[in-house]
């Protein structure tokens, strides 16, 4: 008769595994490349994108506004003056305007203006030439990608690399544009559709920093939805909202009822000392994971400009510093994916943990 202790390891020896074989890793974090690999091309371009995913991103970022005749395109901001050429054509020179978004008053060619055919007779430029003087030689080369040809990339690139490659679009000022008739909810959720996005299993993440665009999406799609976070201020739609109050672990149980993560400023989970040091991570992703929420920060730059003066390196705004301290700490502490300019650098880094 077996007694109880000799039943308990005849249970333990007929489950373990065999001595050859390996316990499941840990799946790692993942790497979005932000607006692409923008750190060495000119954001938001199809050549920055495919640099991404030459480098080994997981997922790649596109900021979403719309045409004015529906079509989503990738820009950071509806404000086009920065980022492509329109300031140098004259057939476009009475679309100069100004606009409040968000209550800023902003100067420029915006695309809400603009058709799609309209809009891809421009061609990007490099947004920050003095940081990034390399990236200038790119300039003009390439078009406004629109959302669909970024979703025919990723697709494209993962039947070729044989590995998935996720996309990542931001909903960009949802209030603004749903007051002016071209509200993004709908259309995105169409896009996802019909790209088989629409699904919590799909290779996608949709975030925003308002909360009402991601409620409403919410109430259309199961893709997983990605609340964003600054250190400060409040959601432009909700002004009885702060962003510190919705990252306490009272504010993280309200959005997971919305939301499948948060992306906050990498910042808030890695603080600097008055030496301008990191001085160790913040509860906020064990915050986050307690309620049931992943936590992707954003944005990790390379340049001395970006990083704490610890970890500058010379007195050059554009020379690189010591960006792997902070890619190893945001790893260190737990983080479901990050968000970086020079993603190439942020995956060897996670190649050493």
């Amino acid at each position: 008769m077996l007694t109880r202790r000799t039943l308990a390891l005849a249970v333990m020896a007929s489950t373990a595994l065999p001595a050859h074989a390996k316990a499941p890793a840990a799946r790692k974090p993942l790497v979005i490349a932000h607006r692409g690999a923008s750190g060495e091309r000119p954001e938001h371009t199809l050549m920055a994108y495919r640099l991404a995913i030459a480098e080994g991103c997981d997922f790649i970022e596109p900021d979403l506004v719309p045409t004015k005749d529906g079509h989503l395109v990738v820009r950071h901001e509806p404000e086009i003056g920065g980022t492509t050429d329109v300031a140098s054509r004259p057939e476009f020179a009475a679309r100069k305007t100004r606009k409040v978004i968000d209550g800023e008053t902003l100067e420029g060619w915006f695309t809400e203006d603009f058709t799609l055919q309209e809009l891809k007779t421009l061609r990007a430029r490099e947004r920050l030439p003095q940081l990034r003087p390399g990236n200038v030689k790119y300039d003009g080369l390439e078009p406004i990608p629109t959302f669909q040809e970024v979703v025919d990339l990723a697709r494209a690139e993962s039947r070729r690399t044989g590995r998935t490659i996720g996309t990542y679009p931001e909903m960009k000022h949802p209030t603004y544009f749903a007051s002016i008739g071209l509200p993004l909810e709908g259309r995105l959720h169409a896009a996802l559709k019909a790209n088989g996005l629409d699904s919590a299993a799909a290779p996608v993440f949709v975030q925003c920093f308002e909360v009402g665009a991601l409620k409403a999406l919410r109430q259309l799609s199961r893709a997983p939805l990605i609340q964003l976070v600054p250190a400060d201020g409040g959601p432009a739609d909700d002004p009885t909202l702060t962003y510190r109050a919705m990252t306490t672990p009272q504010g993280l149980k309200q959005v997971a009822a919305y939301a499948d993560g948060i992306g906050p400023e990498w910042r808030m989970i890695l603080p600097t000392g008055p030496d301008g040091a990191l001085t160790g991570a913040t509860t906020l992703v064990a915050d986050a994971h307690a309620a049931g929420l992943k936590a992707h920060p954003w944005t990790v730059r390379a340049e001395n400009a970006f990083l704490p003066p610890a970890l500058r390196r010379g007195d050059a705004p554009a020379a690189h510093g010591d960006v792997g301290a902070v890619y190893r700490a945001l790893y260190a502490a737990g983080v479901d994916g990050l968000f970086s300019d020079f993603p190439g650098l942020a995956v060897a880094a996670r190649d050493h943990i």
